[in-house]
């Protein structure tokens, strides 16, 4: 082989590389997009049954739904607030008190809030507790403030069992306020003894747009 034909072969190479490096960059790209598909046009439905999966899995629904916030940019700042519902009472079903081991004598405190990331509200929940098995300064926090219930009992080690789950969707109601979600769920602390019993409300408002 001459030098003229081996000058040839050099360019033709070089040009052949050149040109298959656009083709391998979109490639990669293609690659790229095809991995990230699903969760970018991922449906409601779909999120409202990963967000049922979460939430089971969960131990607490506040640190559920503080995760679930970041991940999705809810929010600028990813923390959960609980806002009191003021105003309402309920007294416990009796399957409420079966489920915390307690008879109509036991007193119960009942709390309604919402948890809300930023201007959204993920949930609503109703809580009846057993005052006695929680410390006076969880009682005095929970009577006095709207920190999130789930924050408060922490340092008692509990463990969530759901009771009950259903999802909804299309969801049940209109607009933000629509439940997606309802989760009947026992907390128990340490010794498992059961203290808490929440039914929880997660709306559409919790769904990424």
């Amino acid at each position: 082989m001459g030098p003229f034909d081996r000058t040839d072969r050099l360019r033709w190479q070089a040009a052949s590389l050149l040109a298959a490096a656009p083709v391998a960059a979109f490639a990669a790209a293609d690659a790229q997009t095809g991995q990230d598909a699903p969760a970018a046009s991922a449906t409601p439905q779909q999120r409202v049954e990963e967000l049922h999966q979460r939430v089971l899995a969960g131990r607490s629904a506040t640190a559920t739904l503080e995760a679930w916030c970041a991940e999705h940019g809810l929010a600028d700042k990813a923390r959960v607030r609980a806002v009191r519902v003021q105003g309402v009472q309920r007294d416990a079903p009796d399957d409420v008190r079966r489920a915390l081991q307690v008879d109509a004598g036991t007193p119960l405190r009942y709390r309604r809030v919402q948890l809300a990331c930023g201007p959204r509200v993920l949930s609503e929940a109703d809580n009846w507790y057993v005052p006695a098995l929680l410390t006076p300064a969880m009682n005095s926090v929970l009577d006095g403030t709207d920190e999130p219930f789930g924050r408060v009992v922490a340092p008692l080690g509990f463990k969530r069992q759901t009771l009950r789950d259903q999802t909804y969707w299309p969801a049940r109601g209109d607009g933000a306020d629509a439940t997606v979600l309802e989760v009947r769920a026992l907390l128990r602390d340490g010794a498992q003894r059961p203290f808490s019993y929440v039914i929880e409300s997660y709306l559409q408002g919790a769904l990424p747009h």
